[in-house]
């Protein structure tokens, strides 16, 4: 493994990332992806910046010219005396709190988790849009999501709705609906069936852990 195809692809795998989520996540086309892996193209410099930022390496690292390591942690502040570690993640891009739009256009900026948390799955920041889930996540705010493909009734979730479309409501789960909540009342929520369910591709992309509000 000492090429730029073998290492994307170990971290595309390593963070369970299919080609078209990369993809989406980098701003180019699945395609692409592929061609990278097979060593059919080779990426700009840019878009080379943008992969190893995501995936929190060294180019060096990504051009396979140094052996990958745990990811880097920083000092984050110094509590009671002792250094707090974190590592930075990407914020990825925005997502509803109103009408489902799009989830993922870019990487628009990095936060910090707590290095111990960072070990307990892959993570990563969705700013949103719109006001249904006021006063609790207002416009703005940066909401830090593990990614998992489901979470329990109750919980702020990331859904995903036929596919290319996400937004950020509370999941509540009935034996016969899946009902995804706002918490503005002045947003009806949305509701699926059973049967819909099966029609209308939902997804749960992952569940809100942590709340980074903006001033």
């Amino acid at each position: 493994m000492n090429q730029f195809k073998d290492m994307l692809k170990f971290f595309r795998e390593k963070n369970g990332l299919s080609q078209a989520e990369l993809a989406k996540i980098i701003g180019i086309s699945p395609s692409t992806i592929g061609m990278y892996e097979t060593g059919v193209r080779q990426p700009n410099f840019e878009t080379e910046e943008k992969i190893a930022d995501y995936f929190n390496v060294s180019l060096d690292v990504l051009r396979g010219k140094k052996e990958p390591t745990k990811a880097q942690p920083i000092i984050l502040f110094e509590s009671m005396g002792k250094h707090i570690e974190a590592v930075r993640i990407p914020v990825l891009g925005d997502v509803a709190a109103g009408i489902p739009i799009e989830a993922i256009e870019d990487i628009i900026d990095y936060e910090e988790i707590p290095a111990e948390m960072a070990t307990q799955g892959q993570f990563f920041g969705l700013r949103i849009k719109g006001d249904s889930m006021e006063p609790r996540i207002c416009a703005g705010d940066v909401v830090i999501v593990q990614r998992q493909e489901d979470a329990d009734s109750g919980d702020i979730v990331i859904a995903c709705i036929n596919g290319d479309s996400a937004t950020c409501k509370k999941l509540i789960k009935y034996p016969d609906q899946i009902v995804l909540m706002p918490l503005n009342n002045k947003y009806d929520p949305i509701i699926f069936t059973a049967e819909e369910v099966k029609k209308t591709p939902l997804t749960i992309i992952g569940k809100v852990v942590e709340l980074r509000g903006k001033f």
